[in-house]
């Protein structure tokens, strides 16, 4: 993913910022890493670039 999508996105749950940890890093694209809600603590993973913004039951 790319870095500035931070500037666009934000927890699914309660829409609070996210920030950015980065595990892998290729040219300006995060390729492993995490985004952790600044609200309510959630944390997603993102694996092969990709920000995985899923909520399960």
């Amino acid at each position: 993913m790319r870095k500035t999508l931070l500037d666009i996105i934000a927890c699914p749950s309660c829409k609070s910022p996210l920030t950015l940890t980065i595990e892998e890093e290729r040219d300006d694209e995060v390729i492993t890493g995490s985004l952790s809600c600044t609200g309510c603590g959630l944390v997603f993973r993102i694996i092969d670039a990709i920000p995985a913004l899923i909520l399960s039951n």
